[in-house]
């Protein structure tokens, strides 16, 4: 049950990052509230070709968290169990540098990417 919930919880809170990125991408003023607020209001060129890629790896990170808890991907399911913790650390990562960061706004990001970081050391340790 454990490991559902956190499968849920992580895929709800990447679908809600990769949404923010798209977002950004599609030239949305947001910039305030991501990379440190250096790119207030829209992000230029290079950066939304940055929020496209980091859609790829959260998308990425997303199939590794449901391949690990065994409900889809089974041909990933043993690469999962390295990858996860890679999933794990940019999670950690991920925290820590939203905690840090000079934009206030940006750190709206500090509880979802903790809880992301909860939900994948669960389904790390399944």
């Amino acid at each position: 049950m454990l490991l559902s919930i956190s499968t849920i919880v992580f895929t709800l809170l990447t679908g809600i990052v990769v949404l923010f990125q798209l977002c950004l991408a599609f030239g949305l003023p947001w910039g305030a509230a991501s990379m440190g607020g250096k790119y207030p209001g829209k992000y230029p060129p290079k950066m939304r070709f940055i929020a496209i890629i980091i859609i790829l790896i959260l998308l990425t990170f997303n199939f590794i968290v449901i391949s690990r808890a065994g409900y889809f991907f089974p041909w990933m399911y043993s690469f999962s169990k390295i990858a996860i913790w890679f999933v794990v650390l940019f999670s950690l990562s991920g925290t820590v540098m939203n905690s840090i960061t000079p934009s206030k706004i940006e750190r709206i990001w500090v509880p979802v990417v903790f809880l992301q970081l909860i939900a994948s050391v669960i389904v790390a340790l399944s």
